[in-house]
This record gives C-alpha cells, structure tokens and sequence, in this order.
C-alpha cells in the first residue's frame, strides 16, 4: 500500500534505526509540493534544520532560496526539499555511508510519492549516493543524468558557496540550466 507523505513522515519521526537519532532535536522529514516535479536532495540537517525540523534554513537555506527565485522556483509553490539523512549528524559533520544507507529507504519512499522528473542533488554527499560515488562537484555540476527516466543534476551545496564565494557564478549557471531543462521538458512551474 501506498502512503502519503504525512503518513510516512509520521512513521519517519519514531525512526531509532541509527545512533543520529540519539542527539536529534526533531527529524527533518522534507518539506515543499508533494506532487513536486523538481525535487532537491541535501546531505543531512544543520543546526538550524534541527532546531526548526525544516530542510535548508538558516544562511544556506536563504541562498538556495535566491537560486530557486531566480529561476522562479519555490519550496512554496513548485519544488520539494529532502535530505539523504533525516537527523542531524554530530556538530554537522558529513553523514557516514552506514547513516545514509540506512536513512535511503525514507527518501526512496518519498520519491515513489511524489515521482519528480528531476532531481538536483544538491552538494556532493547527495550526488555521490545518488549519481555516482566518484562525483566531483567541481567537474560535474550542471550535467543532467538520466537515471531510469528522471534526470538527476548535482550542484554546489550553498554551505559550500558560502565558504567560498568564487564558486556563486558556477553554481549559478546550474541553475540556468535547470530552468532550461524545465523548459525543454515542458514542465509546467
């Protein structure tokens, strides 16, 4: 049978499956359309993330918003926001593969509910588990996949961007390129 994505979250919530939900304030489930053509995958919640159980807040989650304005997305109105792991890793260190081979099946579920035709990885934990373990950001963002009839794109997490700022104008080009691809599919935004 086929949940939602309420009922899904809610089993998501009681999850005791990793030593991540030990030190977790709330579980960050994903947040956005449910029937989302455009979905993007992070690595796993911050402090802020944690603290508000909601994906990409904070400093970063202000800048992914901008990208996603300039192209007139939203996490309103037309995309939905995920992470490879649903709880926050320890001082937001990067997930370990055995966390986020145990946190896939929620985010396996949540793509069979709402069956994007893209997804946008973003930053490299999230298009090394879902693109290929030999992803490099720096030489691959941009590129669209097709993976079984869904094109999958990695990009430069904002964290990332804001560490260092000479990459903003790369990642933006992701971006354009994501509006274009939403164009050439016709994918009404």
């Amino acid at each position: 049978m086929k949940m939602n994505l309420n009922e899904l979250k809610e089993r998501c919530q009681n999850c005791t499956k990793c030593g991540l939900c030990e030190g977790r304030t709330n579980v960050v489930f994903g947040y956005g359309k449910e029937d989302a053509d455009i979905m993007l995958i992070g690595e796993g919640p911050g402090e802020n993330e944690d603290l508000q159980g909601m994906p990409f807040v904070g400093r970063s989650g202000q800048l992914l918003d901008k990208f996603l304005a300039a192209v007139d997305l939203s996490r309103e109105k037309n995309v939905y926001i995920a992470n490879m792991v649903k709880c926050r890793p320890p001082k937001n260190r990067d997930p370990k593969p055995e966390e986020q081979e145990i946190c896939i099946n929620w985010l396996r579920e949540q793509f069979k509910v709402i069956r994007p035709k893209i997804v946008v990885c973003v930053g490299r934990i999230s298009a090394q588990k879902l693109i290929n373990p030999s992803f490099k950001v720096t030489q691959e963002h941009g590129q669209f996949i097709d993976k079984n009839g869904t094109l999958f794109m990695g990009t430069y997490h904002p964290a990332a961007i804001l560490r260092n700022p000479n990459n903003k104008e790369a990642a933006f080009q992701d971006w354009l390129a994501l509006r274009e691809k939403i164009k050439e599919l016709g994918i009404e935004i």
